[in-house]
């Protein structure tokens, strides 16, 4: 789009590789300032309530990630849809999918608030909370449920925002939220100044207000570029979902959604085994996975950017450039992940010392750690990105049939069957298995699959435009 407003991409122009990296960049950069986010809460929520405030926010994250991880999945479904339709030129098809989007994401959220809040003494009786704990989880969930609405529309505008190519807003509104959550979680957990002193609960109502606060921020970005994805006079009424739309974002969505809870179950099983190993193993896990956490984030900003990419040239009929985008994503992910994985594994000892006391058993345990999976990040790096084009064009099933087979029977096999033997390298050995196995199919299905004829878009039709 030559004439594309400020801050978005034509992404199906150029040189593949110098496009991809301007894109994927800001990506990166936002999901860094978000675990930055997070932890900057952590150490608040820890230091000025104690370990019991941060055992409830332990507990309410498991219960709010299973949430969150089915609406990011439906979240992706709206960029790729809404990719295409920009590929394809076709802004009212845009606008009816953000349209339909917009209404399906807050009638979802004021069903997963009331229905949530209602469920939450149960939630949390089943999930085998400490007493002690309950009462400080049931009030931070109770804000976080609260806030549904507002969480499922920002996540679905920065998703749609990448879809039509531009990551900087997104970059932005991470940026501004963390500024926020700086400022207001001491007000409002304290209470100082007019504030009132809300202990755990003012800790929720500080991600809250600055998620309503990043969502007006995002309104107002939008409408000011005048954006794809913005919604005026007749169009309002595109809020009301219709199921030609619905549909397709509800059946890619839903297998994307199930793949995150997949492997996070895989990683809870897991965790069964290593419990026996002791608490150092535990530790040492622990730690270990905070240095993980920022590994893994190439691979996941680079396989976003590729899917908005793909999306976009398939919706152009640039299939030309699919392979290429493939390929260069591949190796820009490759780079990346060897950047950080490299100083990490040279300099384990010394990471891991910032979050273990020194002189523990459990540092000699995660340096092992690192040096045995660390490199796997690599592998299932192409992995992200060769299933991010393949979901592009609306292929999801066949993805998820493989994380199936390779997180849980792979993994679940190499791992309990030679514990006995082989102790926690067969733990170890378990997570090399799964990236091998879950990378090489996806290659095989990128290559050999039959998910270039699926057409993921809902069929063109001759509509009068509305509003425009």
């Amino acid at each position: 789009m030559s004439d594309a407003p400020t801050g978005m991409m034509d992404l199906t122009e150029g040189k593949v590789v110098p496009v991809l990296v301007r894109f994927a960049l800001p990506t990166l950069g936002s999901n860094i300032l978000m675990s930055l986010n997070g932890s900057i809460s952590a150490v608040y929520v820890g230091k000025l309530l104690g370990v019991e405030g941060l055992a409830a926010t332990s507990v309410a994250n498991m219960v709010s990630f299973l949430v969150f991880a089915t609406i990011f999945g439906f979240s992706m479904a709206a960029t790729i849809l809404i990719g295409q339709s920009v590929g394809r030129r076709d802004i009212d098809e845009v606008r009816r999918t953000i349209g339909a989007a917009s209404g399906g994401f807050i009638l979802m959220g004021i069903l997963f608030a009331v229905g949530g809040i209602a469920a939450i003494p149960y939630v949390l009786r089943i999930l085998a909370t400490p007493e002690a704990v309950q009462p400080l989880a049931q009030g931070y969930l109770e804000v976080l449920f609260l806030a549904f609405p507002i969480l499922f529309l920002s996540l679905l505008l920065q998703s749609a925002l990448r879809g039509v190519g531009d990551a900087i807003t997104p970059l932005w509104t991470t940026i501004l939220n963390l500024v926020l959550c700086l400022v207001l979680n001491p007000l409002l957990i304290l209470g100082i100044g007019p504030f009132p002193e809300l202990g755990l609960r003012g800790a929720a109502l500080a991600g809250q207000i600055s998620n309503f606060l990043c969502l007006v921020f995002l309104l107002f970005q939008i409408y000011r570029k005048d954006l794809p994805i913005r919604l005026r006079g007749e169009e309002f009424r595109l809020l009301i979902p219709d199921m030609k739309h619905l549909r397709p974002i509800l059946a890619i969505g839903l297998p994307m959604g199930l793949s995150m809870i997949i492997m996070s179950t895989s990683g809870l099983v897991m965790m069964g085994l290593i419990n026996r190993e002791g608490v150092d193993t535990v530790a040492a896990y622990g730690a270990v996975n905070q240095l993980w956490s920022y590994i893994q984030m190439p691979a996941v900003a680079v396989s976003s950017a590729v899917s908005a990419m793909a999306a976009q040239n398939i919706g152009a009929g640039r299939w030309d450039r699919i392979d290429r985008i493939a390929w260069a994503g591949i190796g820009i992910n490759i780079a990346m992940t060897i950047a950080l994985v490299l100083p990490m594994n040279l300099f384990a000892d010394q990471l891991l010392h910032l979050f273990l006391p020194a002189n523990s058993p459990a540092i000699a345990i995660g340096v092992h750690v690192q040096w045995v999976v660390g490199w796997t990040f690599i592998l299932m790096g192409v992995g992200f990105v060769v299933t991010a084009v393949v979901r592009a064009n609306g292929a999801v099933l066949v993805p998820l049939l493989i994380l199936i087979f390779a997180s849980v029977l792979v993994r679940f096999s190499v791992g309990f069957s030679l514990y006995d033997r082989f102790g926690a390298d067969a733990i170890w050995w378990s997570f090399i298995a799964t990236a091998v196995v879950s990378t090489c199919l996806s290659i095989t299905y990128f290559r050999r699959g039959s998910w270039r004829k699926r057409k993921a878009a809902p069929a063109p039709e001759v509509i009068e435009p509305v509003g425009l």
